[in-house]
């Protein structure tokens, strides 16, 4: 029983959510619930919320998918994450060679199998990208699909594939066929021309990867893939402030609101951790007064947690806790095709955070319908 549930929509008054089976059976006024049922009652100045979904998470817990593209590592990053309050992920994987990646699908197939909590499917971030546009993806890895990458995509996959590709790289032919088998596209470190993207929309794209970075920008008479992005589709952004001046997050959110504009952390090794540096394909990376950079200054990725995005979506940009946790549970969760996954409804998992009065401090964590770490 809490005095304030957020079921994923809507903040709810004084409710009972009843759960058995590690599911959510129901979502009833307090005065409803019957005796002999074991309650558990949070403090008045707490609130109940879906388990964070976040659709880009490199690494976690000291470890990076990429490094180890095995159930082990996906195992350490679920958890690490689930500690925060995200209960749903999709471990990505940043641009890497066919045999990485094969082995990375492999990886979250077995996870499947085995029961692996957490783990919804996988996010493949490039290697189809521009090559213009390639923060901190090698560009040794860079590449335009050919016929056996695109076979290897269209194999059947139990889960959420979402896959980030440059709209002007891969043929529309392409993407539709992805979109056909049911792989979530979107656009991201492109450089295409508003046309360009539009036409990648047109093709299937239903969003856009860590909108504002490595894309072509907003201009006057050439709106960009970030023109593109906010008049179409789904867009994850990353708010920890250092990606994004909150004058822009706040200006994405009046463009898309929180049904289409999501949270993503973008997460490396260093999240959930004590790790300080690590690295992506030979390149060092280092967390320095909060950012994770390069030798070059270049930001690879950042040093986030969902609750703490919601936090800065709250404070530093001032959107309203309820759209920043809906921006955190049930758009990213539709944004991909996670079903009820970042809800509180009846048939959904029992996934939930505990959030004490500071916003979207994470108190306790629920999986499955029991509390994590138990």
């Amino acid at each position: 029983m809490a005095s304030q549930v957020f079921d994923g929509l809507h903040m709810l008054g004084p409710s009972a959510v009843l759960v058995a089976d590690g599911r959510v059976v129901d979502v009833v006024g307090q005065d409803a619930v019957g005796g002999g049922l074991e309650i558990e009652r949070l403090a008045k100045d707490r609130l109940l919320a879906p388990g964070f979904v976040d659709l880009q998470v490199n690494g976690g817990g000291g470890v990076m998918f990429n490094d180890t593209p095995d159930v082990s590592t996906l195992q350490m990053v679920a958890e690490a994450h689930a500690r925060m309050g995200t209960t749903t992920i999709l471990p990505t994987l940043i641009s890497s060679d066919r045999t990485t990646r094969r082995a990375a699908i492999a990886s979250v197939r077995a996870a499947h199998s085995l029961g692996v909590p957490g783990v919804a499917g996988i996010h493949l971030e490039g290697p189809f990208l521009a090559p213009t546009r390639l923060g901190i993806h090698p560009a040794s890895a860079i590449t335009v699909p050919d016929p056996a990458d695109i076979k290897d995509l269209l194999e059947p996959f139990d889960g959420a594939m979402l896959i980030t590709l440059a709209p002007e790289v891969v043929s529309r032919a392409n993407i539709a066929a992805l979109v056909r088998a049911g792989r979530v596209v979107f656009a991201g470190h492109s450089d295409a021309s508003f046309e360009q993207a539009e036409a990648g929309f047109d093709a299937g794209i239903t969003g856009t990867t860590h909108l504002f970075n490595a894309m072509s920008q907003l201009g006057s008479r050439a709106p960009g893939v970030v023109g593109a992005a906010m008049a179409r589709g789904f867009a994850g952004i990353i708010v920890d402030l250092l990606h994004v001046h909150p004058a822009s997050v706040r200006l994405a959110y009046r463009c898309m609101g929180a049904d289409r504009l999501f949270l993503v952390s973008d997460a490396m090794a260093t999240a959930g951790s004590d790790c300080v540096s690590f690295a992506v394909s030979g390149n060092a990376i280092m967390l320095v007064d909060g950012r994770l950079v390069d030798a070059k200054g270049t930001l690879a990725g950042a040093h986030l947690s969902m609750a703490e995005a919601v936090r800065r979506s709250v404070d530093g940009v001032g959107i309203s806790l309820a759209d920043a946790l809906r921006m955190a549970t049930a758009t990213p969760a539709a944004a991909a095709g996670l079903g009820d996954r970042g809800r509180i409804i009846a048939g959904a998992l029992a996934d939930f955070v505990e959030i004490g009065p500071t916003s979207a401090a994470v108190l306790k964590v629920w999986r499955n319908g029991v509390v994590s770490g138990d």
